[in-house]
């Protein structure tokens, strides 16, 4: 129920309040549905694998996490942040590597300059019933650029505040990522005027920069 009060976020009691588009918003608490997908786990274990990891750190090493940490703060919350830790920056590191298959790092990683994000616009296709969906590509990726995405929403949708990640963006050919079978393989069906958001981000040793996020209708069938 949308409301007139004071900013709120979180959860009080048997109620939940946060932002949204349209103003604050308080409902009753549900507990979410915990399907255990293979993400689900797979996101999980690493955030255990990380947690052990800093338990086994030298004091050297937390030092410098400290350092490296040090005048970064973590993500605002009605306008409101707090002092980044050494100890999740770690985790952060450690999980943004976990989730793209590489190794865990006990060392921090020096912070990079990331260069322009040169993914945009996303064109999506449908021949004969077979949706293709490729994302352009104006220059050259890092080598690590993530692609997230939503399940299909609908035409008027012009808001999505949940993402999934698909992998990492395939090669371009001729300008062109074909993230196809990244999509569907998430989601095998997506119908006609549907709208699909995609978002990537540049990631380089763990370290993320701002995301990037494009959307398109899917058109109906073409001969």
């Amino acid at each position: 129920m949308k409301e007139l009060d004071v900013p709120k976020s979180g959860k009080r009691g048997t109620v939940v309040c946060y932002r949204s588009l349209f103003g604050q918003v308080s409902r009753q608490y549900i507990v979410p549905r915990d399907p255990h997908t293979a993400d689900q786990v797979k996101r999980r274990a690493a955030f255990g694998r990380a947690r052990f990891l800093w338990r086994t750190l030298s004091e050297e090493q937390r030092v410098a996490w400290a350092c490296s940490a040090s005048g970064r703060r973590t993500r605002a919350r009605l306008q409101q942040s707090g002092r980044l830790s050494g100890y999740l920056l770690f985790v952060q590191i450690n999980c943004n590597l976990a989730a793209i298959g590489l190794p865990m790092v006990l060392d921090p990683p020096a912070p990079p300059k990331f260069p322009d994000n040169p993914v945009g616009q996303l064109l999506i296709t449908n021949a004969n019933g077979s949706v293709r969906l490729q994302l352009n590509v104006s220059g050259t990726p890092t080598r690590f650029t993530i692609v997230s995405a939503s399940r299909p929403r609908s035409a008027g949708t012009t808001f999505v505040d949940h993402f999934t990640i698909l992998g990492v963006l395939p090669d371009p050919e001729q300008g062109m990522s074909n993230i196809t079978d990244l999509y569907l393989g998430k989601w095998p069906l997506v119908p006609v005027g549907s709208r699909v958001f995609i978002r990537t981000v540049q990631q380089i040793d763990g370290w993320e920069d701002l995301p990037r996020q494009v959307s398109a209708i899917v058109p109906a069938p073409s001969p």
